[in-house]
């Protein structure tokens, strides 16, 4: 290991740890001479800003933020210096032991770009380094825009349910909303995507984008959620669209309770002229809360016996409850052809059998739908010509439509 201020003779060093005594985190040692052999330094928090300074810091890729219950009194220098190696552009992992969300929050919001529970889990640090890594360099004029606290849009709010596992939920929701951003004039981006399934949300990967340690943070002090929290805690994509992706961990699902669902859909509102939310296939306690809040609810499936039975559930249980089932609107996806006779008469079977109205029929995208997923782009990027792009390009176009229409008369 190497310790104190680099020395001139050594080898340039890749990352630094940070911390009143790094002695006290020897985990923390151990697991840095794994990553990176020698090439790396130790910092007291004295020493870090005036080394910020010196030539030796340019090699720099991250550096290692240590703390414990007694750095909390020492959070207004910690933060100065998350924002002096941001400044760098250096990344910074937090790594913290017996310390409150609150102080988490305030340091992930001065800029941190991980946090790692200490003692650090079985190869996490690595892991850390190796996401800091994979992490495209997003130029200043390329983040995102700050948040108006004064805007009142009151936007409106699409949901995506998936009846059962693989039906195209999430792939709609994704190309629903970049349709949509697409069409939105102006520079602001007006859409934004929140990935609610907190366990297997895969809108963050469906679009390449990192997802962000400040997620979770956020999620368990709702009450800490303001603009500029929110603001801070979506990625922005392509410059015309704002996700809130699913946090880097499985969460339960009953982490957020119905209050908290509210809080988060109302500020997105506040924000966005469109707010799409990719919901998991379970029910829970606040799902009722997004129905209520949703103007429209799209439930997804397919044409085969696993659909038909979960929306017959859906269906019962809605009713029994006195929820509002009229709000659901059936997507059938990879529906028949147009020539597919014998595909048309089992919809309208499907239809008829569990007395519901299938609205919307996608079709099948094929192979490429899978691929465009597994590269990180919207159809429309990847495979414009793609079936499925244009019908959802069609929808969203008569939901931008009707947006404009309602903005207008009011």
């Amino acid at each position: 290991m190497s310790s104190g201020l680099p020395q001139p003779e050594t080898s340039s060093i890749t990352a630094c740890t940070i911390s009143r005594d790094v002695q006290n985190f020897d985990l923390l040692i151990e697991d840095m001479e794994t990553a990176l052999g020698e090439a790396w330094g130790d910092l007291s928090f004295d020493e870090a800003l005036p080394f910020f300074a010196q030539d030796e810091a340019q090699s720099l890729e991250f550096v290692a933020l240590a703390m414990d219950c007694d750095d909390e009194d020492e959070l207004d220098r910690m933060g100065t210096i998350i924002q002096a190696a941001k400044e760098k552009d250096i990344k910074v992992i937090l790594i913290a032991e017996d310390v409150t969300p609150a102080a988490l929050h305030t340091l992930l919001r001065k800029g941190a770009d991980e946090f790692i529970p200490y003692p650090l889990p079985e190869d996490e640090l690595q892991s850390a380094i190796e996401r800091l890594r994979s992490q495209p360099v997003v130029p200043v004029a390329e983040t995102n825009p700050a948040l108006q606290s004064q805007n009142q849009r009151e936007g409106a709010v699409i949901a995506c349910h998936g009846l059962a596992g693989g039906v195209g939920a999430t792939t709609l929701a994704v190309n629903l909303a970049w349709e949509i951003a697409e069409r939105c004039e102006g520079d602001t981006p007006s859409v934004c995507i929140l990935d609610l399934d907190l366990q297997f949300g895969s809108v963050a990967t469906y679009l390449d984008l990192p997802r962000r340690e400040i997620v979770a943070e956020l999620l368990s002090d709702m009450e800490a959620l303001d603009d500029e929290s929110f603001g801070q805690a979506l990625v922005n994509y392509e410059d015309k669209l704002q996700v809130f992706t699913a946090p880097t961990e499985m969460l339960p699902l009953d982490f957020m309770a119905p209050e908290d669902v509210t809080q988060l859909i109302k500020i997105a509102r506040k924000h966005f002229d469109f707010v799409v939310i990719d919901l998991p296939k379970s029910l829970v306690q606040w799902s009722e809360t997004v129905m209520n809040m949703s103007h429209l609810y799209f439930a997804v499936i397919e044409l085969d016996m696993r659909s038909a039975q979960n929306a017959l559930r859906i269906k019962r249980l809605l009713q029994s409850e006195d929820l509002p089932f009229e709000k659901l609107r059936f997507a059938l996806n990879r529906a028949p052809k147009f020539t597919d006779l014998g595909g048309k008469s089992r919809v309208k079977r499907l239809s008829e059998s569990l007395d519901i109205s299938i609205d919307i029929q996608l079709p099948d995208g094929g192979k490429t739908v899978m691929q465009s997923c597994d590269h990180g782009q919207p159809l429309a990027l990847s495979t414009p010509k793609n079936p499925l792009r244009k019908e959802i390009g069609k929808l969203a176009q008569s939901l931008h439509e009707l947006g404009r229409n309602e903005a207008a008369a009011a």
